[in-house]
């Protein structure tokens, strides 16, 4: 897995870290006292409640002068390390890897692992390693009662700093591999409202300029019959006849780029979306590919016994765009689109005669950015996001998705389907 290539949204939650910090500082606090003060064992609990002071200086500090809500890469590395040191200077006074809160130890690495950059975790991970080699040999003893001797076997003192050690690696291995993936799968979500909002932005313009025509055409109206008017009854004078006609023309020509701005150049008064049937969603969509491309469409409805029109949804419009763009993409001469309905479900299957999905993806279709492993065309290699934010928008919509490899048509298949009465609340 290249780790490289994860998200640059590196960073810790400001406020999170803070409140994590306080509860680890009273934890601390309480601990050093309790050993020292209710089961009075000897140990250096001076220096260490200095060090305790020292990380609550370094959280007020966070708290008042550090005014950011998200902590910085570079900056979330520093309050770590101090992390880290702290809680090894504790354990150094305590007893070093056999004190059992030597486990704390990998928790701040861990933490970076899931929310910052991969150089800043090895960095971390490689500290923490090397304090445990420290601490495995260099501390004071563990605190215990004075008339009574401490023995453990050297195999079992090994043990400890071994197991630490594993714990770190593979525990720090999976919060790497699950932070990349929620950090990429956020990135795609992200995209996915900026998609959206777009396409909103589009159709709220497109509903502005309708509405303008709307309103200017009645005036427009009375303009042009005034202007005809003036020019049939001057038509013979030669003085006006020619600033008349010009008038009349361009009254007709404003006319017609206030008809190209309804959204139904047809019937110029409306200017409202209507609502649609699932055919009527896809012809529309087949309609603006067969402008720009040269692939043939078939559309099959045989089986749309009980088509209805459901309420005209943007989020259902760029869903069906992006596969049937995907069909268009890599289909080689044709796309099959059937629409089918009866009393119960209502379903939309594409279908392409191109290679189909790569064996080594269809498992993780639905997935946003994919390594293909096999050979495929730079112009038609992707990164899975549009099948996830088609997917992804289809699904909101109460839709369920399969993607598979058609067994009729030799290519892509994809179906998608609704029970009717969740179609219905769309």
């Amino acid at each position: 897995m290249d780790f490289l290539q994860a998200s640059k949204s590196y960073y810790l939650d400001r406020s999170t870290y803070i409140n994590l910090r306080w509860i680890a500082i009273i934890g601390q606090l309480v601990t050093i006292n309790s050993v020292k003060f209710l089961l009075g064992f000897d140990f250096p609990y001076i220096y260490a409640n200095i060090i305790i002071i020292l990380g609550v200086l370094s959280n007020l500090y966070l708290y008042y002068f550090d005014n950011n809500l998200q902590i910085s890469n570079r900056s979330s590395f520093n309050y770590l390390l101090i992390d880290i040191l702290q809680l090894s200077i504790l354990l150094y006074l305590t007893g070093g890897v056999l004190n059992p809160f030597s486990i704390f130890l990998i928790i701040p690495s861990i933490f970076s692992s899931s929310n910052l950059n991969i150089k800043t975790n090895l960095t971390l991970i490689t500290i923490t390693l090397i304090i445990i080699i420290f601490l495995t040999f260099f501390s004071y003893e563990l605190p215990y009662p004075m008339n009574e001797k401490l023995n453990i076997d050297e195999y079992y003192y090994f043990s400890i700093p071994l197991s630490l050690i594993v714990a770190l690696i593979f525990l720090n291995y999976f919060a790497i591999t699950f932070g990349k993936e929620s950090r990429l799968r956020k990135e795609a979500l992200d995209k996915i409202q900026e998609v959206i909002a777009k396409e909103h932005e589009l159709v709220s313009l497109g509903g502005q300029a309708a509405a303008a025509a709307h309103s200017l055409g009645t005036p427009l109206s009375t303009i042009k019959i005034i202007s005809q008017e003036l020019f049939d009854e001057f038509k013979n004078d030669n003085k006006f006849n020619k600033d008349l006609d010009l008038l009349v023309s361009q009254v007709e020509r404003c006319n017609q780029i206030l008809r190209k701005l309804t959204l139904n150049p047809i019937y110029e008064d409306e200017f409202i979306d209507k609502d649609l049937s699932l055919f009527e969603y896809v012809n529309e969509i087949i309609k603006s590919f067969e402008e720009i491309s040269n692939k043939k469409f078939i559309i099959n409805i045989e089986q749309n016994s009980n088509s209805f029109p459901i309420r005209k949804s943007i989020e259902l419009v760029y869903g069906f765009r992006n596969f049937i763009g995907n069909a268009n993409k890599f289909a080689k001469n044709k796309i099959f689109i059937t629409i089918k309905s009866d009393s119960q479900f209502s379903e939309i299957i594409i279908e392409d005669d191109g290679k189909g999905y790569p064996k080594d993806i269809i498992n993780k279709i639905g997935e946003p950015y994919l390594k293909v492993s096999e050979s495929i065309d730079k112009n038609k290699r992707g990164l899975g996001l549009g099948i996830f934010i088609g997917k992804t928008l289809l699904e909101k919509n109460n839709a369920q998705l399969i993607c598979r490899n058609s067994k009729t048509r030799g290519g892509a298949e994809v179906k998608i389907f609704w029970k009717n009465k969740d179609l219905k609340l769309i």
